[in-house]
């Protein structure tokens, strides 16, 4: 269990990489600071993602699901105000943008892993 953990936030922290090097608005120091990213998405992905789904239950039923895009968005703004000048995304239009990018590149990631892994 402890691996997986770890594989998805080196995964996380590629795709953050990524989206940093698409886009001049999403800046990131270097990988090490992606992991550090990737650690605190994690643990609010844990803590506060439920209490936000929670919260904003009805607007996402609404929309079927594709609310679940700001949730995040607004998690990798959380994980960049906390990491600081390091870590910086250029308003909330980016972190919606980097939020689908980064799920996106994520399930293409994971499953490369996976199949790597066995």
């Amino acid at each position: 269990m402890l691996k997986n953990w770890l594989i998805a936030i080196i995964v996380n922290a590629i795709a953050i990489i990524a989206v940093a090097e698409l886009f001049e608005a999403f800046y990131i120091e270097d990988f090490g600071i992606a992991l550090l990213a990737s650690f605190i998405l994690s643990i609010l992905n844990v803590i506060v993602k439920p209490i936000l789904v929670l919260f904003t239950l009805p607007i996402t039923f609404i929309t079927l699901g594709l609310f679940l895009f700001v949730i995040n968005a607004i998690t990798l703004m959380l994980a960049q105000w906390i990491i600081g000048d390091t870590f910086v995304i250029d308003g909330f239009g980016w972190a919606l943008i980097a939020s689908i990018i980064i799920s996106i590149l994520n399930v293409l990631l994971q499953s490369l892993f996976k199949q790597v892994v066995r």
